[in-house]
């Protein structure tokens, strides 16, 4: 699952590969939203951690389960 992570103040989103699932990702981001002072902490597929202070967080778009990519891209 692809989760892009907007963060305000910051050039470039943050991009990562979740194994978790929608629910689970939105369930984590309402519960860091609602606490004021709190970390988003959000596991990608190889046990990596992404925290992120929930005041500085200015979106979180949850994308569809991505496939493997396979070859070398556009020629």
């Amino acid at each position: 699952m692809e989760v892009k992570i907007g963060v305000q103040h910051a050039p470039r989103e943050i991009v990562i590969e979740s194994g978790q699932t929608a629910d689970e990702v939105r369930s984590a981001v309402e519960a860091a939203l609602a606490k004021n002072g709190t970390l988003l902490c959000l596991e990608d597929e190889h046990g990596r951690k992404v925290l992120v202070p929930s005041d500085r967080v200015a979106y979180v778009e949850i994308g569809e389960q991505s496939g493997r990519k396979v070859g070398f891209g556009a020629i």
